[in-house]
């Protein structure tokens, strides 16, 4: 049974979505109300330091007592298009506080003003700065884990498997909270999914959204290329996996077929499918038990692979 708070969060969230479907939002607009409504109030002991990592926006995430050589570069969700560094700090630091680390938030660029591979190749750059440099001076990482939520949990996936292909230094392990891993799912394979999660009045909207999305990050690209869409990639050689999605998300699937290419190659593959949970709740730690418990669970995953 969901907790009190729970049925708050849904109902706020309820409300915000019937508010963005009564008008057709540009994607500014889009933008604006993800930043106004994602983002929650930070915490006195954090601190926050703009980076250059390789050419990208970056800030550390750096908390007292947390192991500056444990590293997780993390890279948020928005469908390609939305988000920012500023909507994932609260996200982002409840992890280094459950893990004990840093983390370095990427500010990859978005579409459509920029499409596949940018997104990617951003992140591969992230990648190879965290290996070497911490948030205070540069010097090599003894763990490095790479996270993302919704499309930044594919592009996590994307990622690791450009890093392998590549002949790059393999991270510690990566972490996928609801990773949005098929671009390709048309609305018809789609509508059958997503039906019971209550934050979405109408799965129909969901889809059409994610459609828009999916065509302004791939552009003229593939959508089943598997650096688009990793449901469809070879996983050998990838390091361990954490996924974590909820049981009434419209893309629970993504993380079930994900996990299942995975072990298929012999990853070690921890997948979680939380009951009634729906998309990015851990988003929602400040305010919901059960997201605060999946970032306890994230925590201690880093700490037993570092």
């Amino acid at each position: 049974m969901p907790s009190d708070e729970y049925f708050q969060v849904v109902e706020a969230m309820q409300a915000q979505a019937a508010s963005m479907i009564e008008g057709e939002l540009s994607l500014e607009e889009q933008r604006a109300a993800m930043e106004a409504g994602f983002s929650f109030p930070l915490q006195d002991d954090i601190s926050l330091t703009a980076a250059d990592a390789n050419g990208v926006l970056g800030e550390w995430t750096v908390l007292p007592g947390s192991d500056h050589n444990r590293r997780l570069l993390y890279v948020h969700g928005g469908g390609y298009v939305l988000g920012s560094i500023g909507t994932h700090r609260r996200l982002v630091a409840d992890i280094c506080r459950a893990a004990g680390c840093v983390a370095l938030g990427l500010d990859y660029r978005l579409a459509p003003e920029h499409v596949f591979p940018a997104a990617l190749d951003d992140a591969i750059r992230g990648l190879e700065y965290i290996w070497a440099n911490g948030p205070v001076e540069p010097g090599e990482a003894s763990s490095v884990f790479v996270g993302g939520d919704s499309a930044g949990g594919g592009l996590m996936l994307a990622t690791l498997i450009a890093a392998r292909d590549r002949g790059m230094r393999m991270p510690t392990g990566g972490i996928g909270l609801s990773p949005w891993a098929d671009l390709a799912a048309g609305p018809e394979e789609l509508s059958a999914f997503g039906l019971e999660d209550p934050t979405i009045p109408d799965n129909s909207v969901a889809i059409k959204a994610s459609q828009g999305w999916a065509a302004m990050y791939a552009g003229d690209a593939d959508r089943s290329d598997p650096f688009l869409s990793p449901v469809f990639a070879d996983y050998d050689g990838i390091c361990p996996l954490l996924l974590q999605a909820g049981s009434v998300e419209m893309i629970c699937r993504d993380t079930e077929r994900v996990a299942a290419k995975a072990r298929e190659a012999g990853v070690e593959v921890v997948e979680e499918i939380w009951d009634d949970m729906f998309h990015v709740w851990q988003g929602f730690a400040p305010m919901l038990p059960e997201g605060q418990q999946a970032i306890d669970r994230i925590g201690e995953w880093i700490r037993d692979h570092a």
